[in-house]
């Protein structure tokens, strides 16, 4: 198995990912409609598992993942990026904030268990 990421740089794409989606949602609605939504928390969280879920299933990595240079893989020993549906079930299970806290001493949180993943530096893959 190879190193995985730190949870400082997992922090950073998700963060990332965060505000991207925000701003789509800010774009759709308006900053208005944004600040005056009560859903618009939401309407950020089904953005983001959207969009972490697709990027991931297709690269390998949400667009903050890309950007901090980390990429999820499958732990099946072939190194590729986990199909949709398991995206998608390690996206809502991060929203669901507990997994990810609970974790094993090689940094794999309770979302990457479930789903036969690991979160490892793009470095580590050439």
């Amino acid at each position: 198995m190879l190193e995985t990421a730190s949870w400082v740089r997992r922090t950073v794409a998700l963060f990332v990912d965060w505000i991207a989606s925000t701003l789509v949602v800010m774009l759709i609605i308006g900053p208005a409609g944004w600040s005056e939504d009560r859903a618009a928390g939401f309407y950020t969280m089904g953005v983001f598992i959207l969009e972490s879920a697709l990027l991931m299933a297709l690269v390998g990595g949400s667009f903050g993942q890309i950007a901090t240079k980390i990429r999820v893989i499958r732990i099946d020993g072939t190194r590729r990026p986990p199909d949709l549906l398991r995206s998608l079930g390690r996206q809502v299970m991060i929203c669901l904030v507990i997994p990810p806290l609970v974790f094993k001493p090689d940094g794999r949180g309770l979302h990457d268990m479930a789903m036969g993943t690991q979160t490892t530096l793009l470095e580590h893959l050439t």
